[in-house]
């Protein structure tokens, strides 16, 4: 199975969190393939640069990477598939990550139960 891990999940992979449900862990772990997004490198770009977030991005791309995760890039396929999502969550970057493993197509995990809505594809974790 191929998986792209949403923002949030990835932070708490990487941070090995307790908020990482078991169910999360073990779908990561049988995952043939886990992709990450170039929109949560993004979203987390923005928050370091408000101060909501303390985090080493170039150290966070390099650890994904060399833990053999695939670095997914955002393609104008993604960001028309956009367009066609129900307005169920207002957040830019969640509604790509969905139109991204939408558009793929792969598994989408993720701890939001309003970007779950969107897709059978996405697991709510």
């Amino acid at each position: 199975m191929r998986v792209l891990l949403d923002t949030h999940i990835l932070l708490w992979t990487l941070s090995d969190d307790p908020k990482l449900s078991a169910k999360a862990r073990k779908l990561i772990e049988s995952a043939a393939e886990i992709y990450i997004s170039a929109a949560s490198f993004w979203e987390m770009a923005i928050k370091v640069g408000l101060g909501k977030l303390d985090v080493d991005l170039e150290e966070i791309r390099e650890y994904c990477l060399a833990s053999g995760f695939i670095e997914l890039a955002i393609t104008s396929e993604h960001a028309i598939a956009v367009k066609d999502l129900e307005h169920h969550h207002r957040d830019p970057f969640d509604r790509l990550i969905v139109a991204t493993a939408i558009s793929e197509p792969m598994k989408l995990l993720t701890a939001d139960p309003l970007v779950a809505k969107y897709s059978s594809l996405a697991i709510l974790v």
